[in-house]
This record gives C-alpha cells, sequence and structure tokens, in this order.
C-alpha cells in the first residue's frame, strides 16, 4: 500500500476510536462539559478530510478550502467587534485583501506573501476611514482591531497553505503532523485540565486553561511527536522532538491569547457568547499560532523549504 494511503487508513482508524471512545465517555459522565473536546474531533474530522482532498486529487483544493476556512474565521472575529457603520468598510477591504493573500500563495511569491498584510495592508487600512471624513472617534480601535484580525485569522492560519507550494514532496504530511499535534495538544490539555487541573492560568478568560495541563500536554505532544515525525516529516530525531515542544508552546500560547482576546471583545455580552462558543475561531485558536511558527521554524533550518 502507498505511504500515503497508509498513513491516512491509521489517522482514520484513530479518529475513528477517538470518536467512539468519547461518545461512551459523554453517556457515562453526562454531567461534564466537553463542548470544547467536542469542537477539536470535529475539527480533526475536517482537517483530515482537507488532507485527503489534498493528496489524493489537487493542493488547490487545500488552497480554496484554507481559504474559506480564513474567511469564516475572520468573519466570527469581527461579529465580536462593536462596530458602527463607519467601520464596516475597513472589514470589506479586509475581506478583499483574502483572496489577494492565496494568490501570493498560488504564485508561490513568497517575498509578497510575507509581507502584503504586515506592511501593504497595514498602512492601506486607515486610508479609507480617513478619507471617509467620518471624524476620528473610535479611530485607533477600529483599524487596530481590524488589522489585529487579519495577522491572526488571515496571515497567520494562511500558512497551513503555503507547506504544500513551498515543498511539495513533504508539504500536505507536514501539514497533517503539525494540525495532528496542535489538536492533540489541545485535547490533552483540556481533559488534563478537566481531571487534575488547579493552577488556572487566566480564570478571568478561560478556566480550562492550566499549568497541569500544559505540562502534561508538552509532554504528551513531544511523545507524540517522536514517534510520529518518522512517518510524516523528514527530521532528524532531535528536530522531531523540538517540533512537539514547540508545537505544544506556540498552541498553548494561540489558545491563550485567542481566549482573552474573545473575553476582552465580548464583555457584558452573554448571549453572543454562547452563540459563538462552538465557533470557528473555538477550533482553530492554537493554529493561528503554530502554523506561522512551525513553518518560519522549518524555513529557517532545513533548505527543502
Amino acid at each position: 500500500m502507498d505511504s500515503a494511503l497508509w498513513t491516512q487508513f491509521v489517522i482514520f482508524s484513530s479518529l475513528l476510536a477517538v470518536s467512539l471512545v468519547f461518545g461512551i465517555i459523554k453517556k457515562i459522565q453526562p454531567s461534564k462539559d466537553f463542548s470544547t473536546l467536542s469542537l477539536r474531533i470535529k475539527t480533526w474530522w475536517g482537517m483530515f478530510v482537507i488532507f485527503v482532498f489534498a493528496t489524493l486529487f489537487n493542493p488547490i483544493v487545500s488552497l480554496l478550502s484554507l481559504m474559506i476556512l480564513c474567511f469564516f474565521a475572520l468573519k466570527e472575529y469581527y461579529s465580536m467587534i462593536k462596530t458602527r457603520k463607519v467601520d464596516r468598510r475597513a472589514f470589506l477591504w479586509a475581506y478583499l485583501s483574502i483572496p489577494i493573500q492565496f494568490y501570493w500563495i498560488y504564485i508561490e511569491w513568497y517575498g509578497m506573501f510575507i509581507v502584503f498584510i504586515p506592511i501593504y495592508v497595514f498602512l492601506f487600512l486607515p486610508l479609507p476611514r480617513i478619507l471617509g471624513k467620518k471624524g476620528t472617534v473610535g479611530f485607533l480601535r477600529s483599524v487596530s482591531s481590524t488589522q489585529w484580525g487579519l495577522m491572526l485569522m488571515v496571515f497567520g492560519l494562511s500558512h497551513l497553505a503555503y507547506f504544500q507550494f513551498a515543498t511539495p514532496e513533504y508539504g500536505a504530511n507536514l501539514v497533517l503532523f503539525l494540525v495532528l499535534l496542535t489538536q492533540l495538544n489541545d485535547a490533552v490539555h483540556f481533559l488534563i485540565s478537566l481531571y487534575f487541573g488547579k493552577r488556572k492560568v487566566v480564570p478571568t478568560a478561560n478556566p480550562t486553561i492550566t499549568w497541569e495541563g500544559f505540562v502534561g500536554a508538552a509532554i504528551i505532544t513531544t511523545t507524540t511527536a517522536y514517534f510520529v515525525f518518522p512517518y510524516l516529516t523528514p527530521f532528524d530525531t532531535t528536530f522531531g522532538l523540538i517540533s512537539g515542544l514547540l508545537i505544544s508552546s506556540g498552541g498553548f500560547f494561540g489558545a491563550l491569547t485567542i481566549s482573552v482576546l474573545k473575553r476582552d471583545l465580548l464583555i457584558g455580552d452573554d448571549e453572543k457568547t454562547t452563540t459563538l462558543r462552538e465557533s470557528y475561531l473555538s477550533r482553530i485558536d492554537s493554529l493561528t499560532y503554530t502554523a506561522p511558527i512551525f513553518f518560519h521554524v522549518i524555513r529557517y533550518f532545513f533548505d527543502f523549504m
């Protein structure tokens, strides 16, 4: 059997087993809130489907899928911001930057890909607000929150799409390796925090993020990376272990940042908080950090990128 197909079969079997075990646990302990873990498992299945289509058919499928993911993630982020009519023009330009950012990936123009949002979009975004002559009230909050969303939800996540164009030979497997470890880290962190967590990192923003969960998830994620990296990456043992630590740490800070961000934007809006509990942001929060960090570390140390 082809190695890629064998890898997909193993992952499919693992996901199926995890889903069945999770279903049994939910029935045994109906009083516990497993909504966070449920979102993670759904994300695993979604990413697995994207990976299968990208591997068996064409990386363009993956590119378009991730572009749509960025759009919905950015849309949900903007829905949390208290805005006025004047702010919507900046949002429109932000949405239009998404296909342009992914076009740079498609033509493999790395130089423009890496500076388009951090520099050119950053410098352009204030102009529609200034030229609109709508006053200065709320100018800084409007522009900065728009750019902050673009950096996380579009620039950060778009690195997932660039892997397959930067290294066609290893790209799909590297993305799978990254997503697998990121989501595993989140799930293990949640479970350890749920059953053993005592020292909360930011109790006012996310009570499920604890130091015990961070340490336990780092150990399990790094251990998993040690056993998985020979099948999905061209790394040596040292970098395989470093990748586990890197992804675990990045995922922790990504989830922490998005939690605090959501808490800040949704203070006093309990209805919207409940509505957005099962949002895209809750599923890909860690990837906003792990994707760019993992990409640039590999690009710096390895020639195949």
